[in-house]
């Protein structure tokens, strides 16, 4: 039964759960420059200060040391709570499955308690991993998904799973303002090294000369996003009144193969490809259908892939040089 879409509201004062890692911190990034003012809440498990270290000196911002977790209090007016707390990557999630599901099924209760109490808009990062290793391709809204619960991702997939309906929950019946979107594949600026992604392990590899490691055969395919798009998607979603979920993401899709085939020419590097064992469980191919981001938002991507690959590629090896400075 789809959900009634709510007005669009004025958004003053905005809290982003998760708002020190990659994806967080450009999301406050972008709220300050809509004149936004901005309460990031972190715990470091896997974002770090140094990413928003550009924006404290900003009026308007705040970082708060917090895990969402516990309990969630929040000081004064808040109009919009963007819930981006939990690990994202395969290699994150793996070695903190507890947190990731505490995060998704805690977290988001009491994030949605926080927008409740202070009559805020609220968005959910959900992602593609919802649909699992898909049956259906590309993957619309409307698709229920194919998950292993009990495989080594189900601790991802099912915690957002749930917080999707949970979210959904409080809209139906208590009346809060929500929304969902399913984050596809994104990349930029601020991924970490050892994020464990396809992108940076590519990247770091070829910028240091080593063989990029490719899983399986490479054919799986993935549709990645630059980082500036995907926001611009999500704030589109934030100031609506729509509930979703909508997928934001890229639909240019590639094989892995050629992802680090390109890669390898970005960054004129010697690196050769070897192939390593497929991880359980990994999806084969993931696309976005983002006719409903086109008709609610009027949103799509804007940034080409081979320009988001190459400022990508840049931030990591001005990274890589300043850190070879600093050991040098």
């Amino acid at each position: 039964m789809a959900q009634p879409v709510r007005g669009a509201r004025t958004i003053r004062r905005a809290v982003v759960t998760g708002g020190a890692g990659f994806l967080g911190s450009h999301l406050c990034e972008h709220l300050l420059d809509r004149g936004v003012e901005v309460v990031c809440l972190d715990n470091f498990l896997t974002g770090s200060p140094e990413n928003v270290l550009h924006l404290m000196e900003r009026p308007g911002f705040r970082l708060v040391r917090c895990d969402v977790t516990d309990y969630v209090h929040v000081p004064g007016p808040v109009d919009l709570v963007l819930h981006f707390a939990s690990p994202a990557s395969p290699l994150d999630y793996l070695k903190m499955p507890i947190e990731t599901l505490k995060v998704g099924s805690l977290g988001t209760l009491h994030t949605l308690g926080l927008a409740r109490e202070k009559g805020a808009r609220y968005v959910l990062a959900s992602t593609s991993e919802v649909y699992g290793d898909p049956l259906v391709h590309p993957q619309p809204e409307e698709y229920w998904g194919n998950v292993n619960p009990v495989g080594p991702r189900g601790v991802y997939d099912e915690a957002k799973r749930f917080s999707e309906a949970l979210t959904t929950a409080y809209r139906s019946s208590r009346g809060t303002d929500t929304g969902i979107v399913r984050i596809f594949n994104t990349y930029g600026p601020r991924m970490r090294f050892d994020d464990g992604r396809a992108i940076p392990a590519f990247v770091g590899q070829a910028l240091s000369g080593r063989p990029l490691t490719v899983a399986g055969d490479g054919s799986q395919t993935r549709s990645i996003c630059y980082v500036d798009d995907t926001v611009t998607g999500i704030l589109a979603m934030a100031f609506s009144g729509h509930a979703g979920p909508v997928n934001i993401g890229n639909p240019d899709e590639l094989s892995m193969l050629r992802l680090a085939e390109w890669i390898v020419e970005l960054t004129d590097s010697d690196s050769s490809v070897e192939f390593i064992d497929l991880p359980v469980d990994d999806p084969k191919v993931r696309r976005p259908d983002t006719t409903l981001a086109e008709k609610l938002l009027d949103w799509r991507p804007q940034v080409p892939s081979e320009e988001g690959l190459r400022r990508t590629v840049d931030w990591f090896a001005g990274q890589l040089s300043a850190r070879e400075a600093r050991v040098g």
